[in-house]
C-alpha cells in the first residue's frame, strides 16, 4: 500500500480521534489547519484549539491557522507540503482553489447518514427531530456544502438517553475508524464513490441562541428531544421567575396527560421535576441555575424552591 501524504483540516474535539487514528496509521500526517488560537474560560486566556494542542503534543509540523483560505500565501504554504490527500473534519468550507490541490482530492467526515442533515449541526438536529438511527458518511468534498459523492458510510442506532454530548462522543470515534478503512482504500486505488440522491437531503443549520429558549407548547417528546440535542452546549433554558435555568436531561412521564397549561410545574419534590407540555408530562433529570453547578434533580430541589403551579417561560 503506498504511504500517503496527509494534511489534516479540523478545528473542535470531535476531529481529534480522526487525526488520531491517522498519526497512528500506515500514512504521514505532514501538516495540520486549524482554527486561531481563541480567548476562553473566565480568564479569557488565549487558547489553541483542540486539534493543535493534539498536534502539538505529537509533534507535528507546520501547523497552519488561516484567517482567510483563499490567502495567496496559504495556498502556497498547502502547495509546500506536497499531499497527495487533504482530510477535512469540522472544520470551515473550503474553496475550490484549497480543495482540489491534492491528486486525490479532498475528503471530509459527517456525522450523519448523508444527504440528511448537511450543514453545521447534524449531531443535535438528529436527536432534535427524533431520529432512531444516523451514522457517519465519508464524502469527497465538492463546490456544494456536504453534497459530494459518498465513500463509505455506516449506520449507528440513537438511544432514548442519547443527548448531543453522548452521540458526539460516539460518532467522532465511529467516523474515525471508517476514515482510515476509506484512506487505506484510496492509496490501494480500490474506492468506489456514488453519488448522493438529492430527494433524501435535509439541513442541519446552525444552533442559535434563539432556538435555545426552550418552549413547552409542543409535545413532550418534542421537549424532551430539544433538551438533549441541546446538551451539554449550548443547552436549553427557560425562566422561572425572572431567573435563566438551563435544561440538560429528561424523560417523558405521560406522552398524553394535560394537567395543566403548557410550562406550568406540576410536581417539584424529592427526585422530581414535571413540567406540562402540550400534550403530555416531562421529567427534567439535570438543571442548573445561571451561574452555578449543573446538578440532578434531587439535587437542586433540596437548594432551590420551584413553586407548583408556577410556569417556566
Amino acid at each position: 500500500m503506498k504511504k500517503l501524504r496527509i494534511v489534516f483540516m479540523g478545528t473542535p474535539e470531535f476531529a481529534v480521534p480522526s487525526l488520531a487514528r491517522l498519526v497512528n496509521s500506515h500514512h504521514q500526517v505532514v501538516g495540520v489547519v486549524t482554527g486561531p488560537d481563541k480567548p476562553r474560560g473566565r480568564g479569557r486566556k488565549l487558547l489553541p484549539t483542540p486539534v493543535k494542542a493534539f498536534a502539538q503534543q505529537k509533534g507535528i509540523h507546520p501547523i497552519l491557522q488561516p484567517e482567510k483560505l483563499k490567502d495567496s500565501e496559504f495556498i502556497q504554504q498547502l502547495k509546500v507540503l506536497q499531499a497527495d490527500l487533504f482530510v477535512v473534519v469540522a472544520f470551515r468550507i473550503l474553496p475550490e482553489a484549497v480543495f482540489t490541490l491534492p491528486p486525490l482530492g479532498t475528503i471530509n467526515v459527517h456525522p450523519s447518514l448523508l444527504p440528511k442533515f448537511r450543514g453545521a449541526a447534524p449531531i443535535p438536529w438528529t436527536i432534535i427531530r427524533g431520529e432512531k438511527e444516523t451514522g457517519v458518511t465519508i464524502i469527497r468534498i465538492n463546490q456544494q456544502v456536504d453534497a459530494g459523492e459518498i465513500l463509505a458510510q455506516e449506520r449507528y442506532p440513537v438511544y432514548a438517553e442519547d443527548t448531543a454530548g453522548t452521540l458526539h462522543d460516539r460518532l467522532a470515534t465511529a467516523g474515525a475508524q471508517l476514515l482510515v478503512k476509506v484512506v487505506n482504500q484510496l492509496a490501494e486505488g480500490k474506492a468506489v464513490a456514488r453519488p448522493q440522491p438529492e430527494t433524501d437531503a435535509t439541513s442541519a443549520p446552525k444552533i442559535t441562541r434563539e432556538m435555545c429558549h426552550l418552549s413547552f407548547h409542543q409535545s413532550a417528546e418534542q421537549v424532551k428531544n430539544w433538551i438533549h440535542g441541546l446538551s451539554p452546549y449550548p443547552a436549553a433554558y427557560v425562566f422561572y421567575r425572572d431567573e435563566m435555568l438551563k435544561l440538560y436531561r429528561a424523560t417523558v412521564v405521560d406522552p398524553g396527560a394535560q394537567p395543566a397549561p403548557p410550562g406550568t410545574i406540576v410536581k417539584a419534590e424529592g427526585k422530581q421535576l414535571h413540567i406540562a407540555c402540550q400534550p403530555g408530562v416531562v421529567a427534567i433529570l439535570e438543571l442548573q441555575k445561571s451561574g452555578k453547578k449543573v446538578l440532578k434533580t434531587e439535587e437542586f430541589l433540596r437548594g432551590y424552591r420551584l413553586q407548583v403551579g408556577e410556569q417556566l417561560s
